[in-house]
């Protein structure tokens, strides 16, 4: 036996990115096989992307966040495909409650994005269609604008 103290337990940070997954993974190709034939132009993809955060555990400092994010592409008026993806991290976050709410929606989400962003492009491409590059999202800009349109906290529930 050694008489040596225990190492004190290492510090963490105020946002511990415990664990990441894909919670939700569609892809669609509604005009298949047709369209791989008939298709001429470079497909118009929309994107939409939102950010949710929840508690894991009532009155605990451990929250999952979901990167929401579906691209529809189109082209000749005909849709190409839909993909929708639901990737989420569960965080532990000790941080000042009046900081928590851009933490979870702007910090949690840019750690997460990376990894969605690969999983759309390979899913897009390996459905047929050129990958779709997801260019970088300001989270910050999204969370002001998502303020903006109301009130309290956004995005929590």
């Amino acid at each position: 036996m050694s008489d040596a103290p225990a190492a004190p337990p290492m510090p963490q940070g105020p946002l511990v990115l415990n664990l990441q997954y894909t919670k939700d993974l569609s892809f669609e190709v509604p005009g298949a096989p047709e369209i791989f034939a008939t298709l001429r132009e470079q497909p118009r993809v929309d994107l939409q992307l939102d950010v949710q955060a929840r508690p894991v555990q009532e009155g605990g400092n451990v929250y999952e966040v979901s990167l929401q994010i579906r691209a529809d592409a189109q082209a000749e008026g005909r849709s190409c495909f839909i993909a929708e993806l639901v990737y989420c991290g569960v965080f532990t976050v000790t941080v000042e409650p009046d900081v928590l709410e851009p933490v979870l929606l702007v910090e949690c989400p840019r750690l997460l994005f990376p990894f969605a962003r690969n999983i759309l492009a390979d899913v897009t491409r390996d459905g047929g269609f050129p990958p779709v590059m997801l260019a970088p999202i300001d989270f910050v800009a999204l969370w002001q604008s998502r303020r903006g349109e109301q009130q309290g906290p956004v995005g929590t529930a």
